[in-house]
């Protein structure tokens, strides 16, 4: 009986020590006084982090990133943008990055108040968007709350043009967060190579992805997130008729948001699109072939 609770306590010791290094910091005061780059606002949903740089340019490109990877994501393209003189935006979505992680539901519409707040605070009121990803559908959302403060839309390997069920559980239990980590977190990092061609190119690339599983509500964002999806038919109608420019931007071997599921759809929605596919490259384009991806950018989008 004493080998048999040794052994049983030895057991929780272990599975506590492995769950440890998940989700054990909360991102409050103390927490934001830790990052030294950037800045915060706080909002009526928490606390968002960004950045900005050539605050006196008049031509502004707002940067919203994909499902999980905050911010960074579009570090490179930030910074090519930043030397060209744009004004640049960028930040992190609520549940991802250095931003709170607020026990709400994680809709397009959060996310889409979530930068147009920002862009009031900072006095902008007419942007160029891209949106990466399910950033995609957060620019669609932009458009439909606020039509007026979009002046060009560009799609990069954006999921906003799926089919989606309405949904009808949007609570996420703790059942669900715990088992998302225990599954889905030893092994999450590493399947962010996935987004790449050519991952072999990468091998660092899953390193920084391990900082989020750290913060606490992280797993529960994403599990939101995934629940809230919903078909954006009809604002992404509005955005054709509203003769705004929109430009869908893909890496030609994309197999996390794969064209040819969504080509006739994306047709039916937005015939009006420009369209460009970036060669010997996955869904971060701009990433994995950043040479071509910003000569179209800024020598074709952007003229």
């Amino acid at each position: 009986m004493f080998k048999k609770s040794i052994l049983l306590l030895s057991f929780f010791i272990i599975l506590s020590c492995t769950n440890s290094k998940y989700e054990y910091i909360i991102k409050n005061d103390d927490f934001r006084k830790t990052i030294k780059s950037g800045y915060f606002l706080e909002q009526s949903k928490g606390f968002t982090y960004y950045n900005i740089e050539n605050r006196n340019s008049k031509n502004t490109l707002v940067f919203i990133h994909g499902f999980s990877v905050p911010s960074y994501i579009w570090g490179k393209t930030f910074n090519s943008a930043k030397e060209k003189g744009y004004k640049v935006i960028s930040l992190d979505l609520f549940g991802r990055g250095f931003s709170e992680n607020p026990n709400v539901n994680y809709t397009d519409k959060l996310f889409a108040k979530q930068v147009i707040d920002l862009l009031e605070h900072l006095e902008i009121d007419k942007a160029i968007f891209l949106g990466l990803s399910n950033g995609g559908r957060v620019i669609s959302k932009i458009h439909d709350l606020s039509p007026n403060l979009v002046e060009k839309l560009i799609y990069v390997s954006a999921s906003s043009f799926g089919i989606h069920e309405e949904p009808v559980q949007t609570d996420v239990s703790e059942k669900e967060i715990s088992d998302f980590i225990n599954e889905k977190y030893p092994t999450i990092s590493l399947g962010q190579l996935e987004d790449f061609k050519y991952p072999e190119n990468f091998p660092n690339w899953s390193n920084r992805y391990e900082e989020l599983l750290k913060y606490k509500g992280f797993a529960r964002a994403l599990i939101s997130t995934l629940k809230n999806h919903k078909n954006l038919d009809t604002e992404n109608k509005e955005i054709n008729d509203s003769n705004t420019k929109v430009y869908t931007i893909w890496g030609d071997s994309d197999s996390v948001v794969v064209y040819n599921n969504i080509k006739e759809k994306l047709n039916k929605l937005l015939p009006n699109r420009f369209e460009y596919f970036v060669p010997n490259s996955g869904h971060l384009p701009h990433i994995e072939n950043q040479e071509n991806f910003e000569n179209y950018l800024f020598e074709v989008v952007l003229k």
